[in-house]
């Protein structure tokens, strides 16, 4: 009834079944952050398929006419593909071109598709709503138009944090990993500090959670972000940008938001100085966001089941429900006031901390993905005057 039962005996049995969930998830997630770059991207892309079918079961069952419009289900895939193609292609075009540059005859296969990706992507797009209008039944209208709103809704709750997500990954790492563990050590936090000293309920849509649990994970969050972006930042493995789509071992120089810089204390606490990573300063600030911010996300996701009366958006993962569930903090901020925890690292690591200096790297994939075998033979011509006209 909306009450908080602080001694109710079944949320022990409850725990442990979360905390065996957990302990699998942290297990596989940490083998495949070791195997690197790729392996996080295709279980984003495992993450995405489970809760776009979770979103479109919901999506249909909310209808009262059951039988829904034929082969809807079919056309939610296609836009869900298309979607993919476009998000994927458009943030790992130069991963890719610098992985098939060495393959004369696979560049020439791709370059068009390279070239000329987003007006395929419109057109594969186009294909669709048209199959969409052709199908169209009377007295069926508003039912059909609310699937195709469904779907499209569903498609940018989906992929307006994961293809950003990947393209932090293929920037390092770090810029991945860094964000999800603060969001999973504040769920975690706010669980444990609710579980044993919850008292006080914090919000009317999600009853268990209470003021203590959230004051005690936003600074538990707070102070482990401080803290593994100095164990983080060490490690080429994370730190690194990924520059192709293999798996190879990856050496760089560190960009120096990743080497220790002295900062002198304040003259009212003491003159020592002391020596820290700017990337600690920077995670001080995803601490804040991903404590403050993110956990309103689970609190859309907890009003959004409550709308549709339903527990949880599945049961993929025991103790937890569906993916969807687990991914509330990232994947259901679609509204104007918040934004998710992967678009936020993205936006805030291209703003302050990204260096936007041109390298060889991106003029040579943007060379190698539009430029014809005698224009490339054009460019060296003219090159090699201009080098020589220089001495």
């Amino acid at each position: 009834n909306g009450e908080l039962l602080v001694d109710d005996r079944n949320k022990y049995r409850s725990m442990r079944t979360r905390v065996q969930s957990s302990v699998l998830m942290i297990g596989g997630f940490a083998l495949i952050v070791y195997l690197g770059h790729l392996f996080i991207a295709l279980m984003i892309v495992v993450i995405q398929v489970l809760m776009a079918k979770e979103l479109f079961t919901l999506a249909r069952a909310s209808h009262r006419e059951r039988d829904g419009q034929p082969g809807f289900i079919r056309l939610n895939w296609y836009f869900f593909f298309t979607a993919m193609v476009y998000a994927y292609g458009r943030f790992l075009k130069k991963q890719f071109v610098n992985t098939i540059s060495s393959d004369k005859i696979l560049l020439m296969i791709f370059s068009g598709l390279i070239k000329y990706h987003t007006m395929i992507c419109y057109l594969i797009y186009i294909t669709g709503f048209v199959s969409f209008i052709l199908t169209l039944k009377k007295r069926m209208y508003r039912q059909q138009f609310g699937e195709f709103a469904w779907t499209h809704m569903i498609l940018f709750v989906v992929f307006a944090q994961s293809s950003f997500t990947v393209a932090n990954i293929f920037e390092g790492i770090i810029w991945f990993l860094l964000p999800v563990s603060l969001i999973v050590i504040n769920d975690i936090a706010a669980y444990l500090f609710g579980f044993f000293f919850g008292r006080t309920p914090l919000i009317k849509l999600s009853p268990k959670k209470t003021w203590e649990g959230f004051i005690g994970a936003s600074v538990t969050t707070i102070i482990s972000a401080f803290l593994l972006a100095d164990i983080m930042g060490r490690s080429q493995w994370l730190i690194c940008p990924r520059k192709d789509l293999t798996v190879s071992w990856l050496e760089c120089d560190p960009d120096p938001v990743f080497k220790d810089v002295q900062y002198q204390l304040p003259s009212w606490i003491t003159f020592v100085y002391v020596e820290v990573m700017p990337l600690q300063i920077h995670a001080l600030v995803f601490g804040l966001f991903a404590s403050s911010i993110a956990p309103f996300g689970g609190f859309f996701a907890s009003g959004f089941k409550r709308a549709f009366k339903i527990k949880d958006f599945g049961d993929s993962i025991p103790g937890h429900g569906g993916m969807t569930d687990r991914m509330d903090c990232q994947a259901c901020h679609f509204s104007s006031d918040f934004m998710v925890m992967a678009v936020f690292s993205y936006i805030y690591l291209q703003s302050f901390i990204t260096s936007h200096n041109y390298t060889v790297e991106s003029f040579l994939a943007q060379i190698l993905a539009h430029l014809s075998k005698e224009e490339l033979i054009e460019l060296h011509l003219r090159l090699t005057n201009i080098l020589l006209q220089q001495n």
